[in-house]
């Protein structure tokens, strides 16, 4: 009989484990994901401390053992939705404003066209908008949701966001809600942890809700970065279902953070006198006044790191989930650049007609890239129920993720 410690998906961070009394393999992938290969129904549960093994059957009464019971369910992804900004700003225009033009911007970077938050336009507005559209496609109510994932660098609030996007929806049952901060790979991130909730914490129904506004921090002076960015939001439904049908196979998320010298906006500090007092002793307080700065990118060390860093994630996803790319229908990138998609795409030679772009229409919109570019695909009809999936983030941080997903 084989023993699987939890990983923190399945139990909490205790010394629980799991055994199967039958034949059949049973296991933890390199993903943190059960692996159900022959899965019976009748699971035994243990507690392994010190190396005593106390079982106890599913099918026992509550009062003849006091382990606690684990559920192993699956989840999938059953709804989407996006949202951008009214105001659109063309490279022509851009080009009114610094030294460019549309053929410089679309032959580096595969950007024609970006959106922007202007006048009395809300982040908030847009994740609530992009929300509801994922909620009214997986056939939900507001209070059917029991989790609210914001992954956002750019939330209205220095305490967060996604309360506030709870309220808006109209959650009458107060779910908990919370921020995920990974920038471009936040997505990424709501998704793995998303999956991890519902298969280890019990919660049923969990929205992912990407939104970001880089245009709010953004040098438009500087053409290294004004050209890149817009504003978007983007959410998914990730609902529990049983085990056979589960649709998120596999992960791989990294993050290195000696790569912060090439892509950040670092706090800075307002110049003050900052004493206070006649003797010294209190100087340095109060702290100065603070603000972030606009986003400084060294765009070919970020170029390096996507073509290297994201084909090797993506490899990684797909040997845990048992899958190579010719088994998957579709590839989905962050949308950062063409030429880094083109880069990935060749490199793991999945070809053009397979990969997902809506980049030409939006630029780089951050954590909200994937599931905008998802939830065009899905309304489309180019991407249909079934269908595999190969997403990937990757940006500040830095930080970095693949995952291997089935659409509905």
């Amino acid at each position: 009989m084989e023993t699987v410690y939890g990983h923190g998906f399945f139990v909490s961070p205790s010394v629980l484990c799991v055994k199967q009394r039958n034949s059949s393999s049973f296991g933890l992938n390199g993903s943190g994901f059960c692996s159900y290969l022959g899965f019976q129904k009748r699971v035994f549960f243990t507690s392994a401390i010190g190396g005593v093994d106390n079982q106890a059957s599913v099918n026992v009464s509550n009062t003849e053992s006091t382990v606690p019971r684990l559920v192993f369910k699956g989840c999938k992804l059953v709804g989407c939705g996006s949202a951008v900004p009214k105001l659109q700003i063309s490279n022509d225009e851009l080009s009114k404003m610094v030294e460019t033009s549309d053929e410089w911007i679309s032959t580096r970077t595969g950007i024609r066209n970006r959106r922007v938050l202007s006048g009395d336009d809300s982040l908030i507005a847009l994740a609530t908008e992009a929300s509801h559209k994922a909620l009214q496609m997986a056939q939900l109510d507001p209070d059917d949701i029991d989790l609210v994932l914001m992954c956002s660098s750019t939330p209205e609030d220095l305490f967060g966001s996604a309360p506030q996007v709870q309220r808006a929806l109209g959650c009458s049952k107060s779910p908990l809600a919370y921020d995920i901060t990974a920038a471009c790979s936040g997505f990424m991130l709501g998704l793995v942890s998303a999956a991890c909730h519902v298969r280890g914490g019990g919660f049923k129904n969990v929205l992912v809700v990407a939104a970001d506004a880089l245009s709010r921090f953004v040098d438009w002076s500087d053409r290294g970065t004004c050209i890149l960015f817009g504003d978007a939001a983007g959410a998914v439904v990730v609902q529990a279902c049983d085990v056979e049908d589960d649709g998120i196979f596999s992960f791989d998320l990294h993050s290195d953070g000696d790569g912060l010298r090439h892509l950040n906006a670092s706090l800075r500090h307002e110049e003050t006198n900052g004493e206070v007092g006649t003797n010294g002793a209190l100087t340095g307080f109060p702290p100065r006044r603070s603000s972030y700065s606009c986003i400084n990118m060294n765009g070919k060390e970020v170029f390096r790191f996507a073509a290297r860093c994201v084909p090797q994630s993506i490899e990684a996803a797909l040997h845990k989930a048992g899958l190579n790319s010719s088994t998957v229908d579709w590839l989905l990138l962050h949308q950062a650049n063409q030429r880094i998609i083109d880069v990935v795409a060749t490199r793991l030679e999945f070809p053009s007609e397979k990969v997902i772009s809506n980049l030409a229409n939006y630029g780089n919109t951050s954590a909200a890239s994937i599931p905008l570019a998802l939830d065009e695909a899905v309304r489309s009809g180019k991407v249909k129920p079934g269908h595999v999936i190969v997403a990937s983030g990757f940006g500040a941080g830095l930080t970095w993720g693949s995952a291997i997903i089935r659409w509905g």
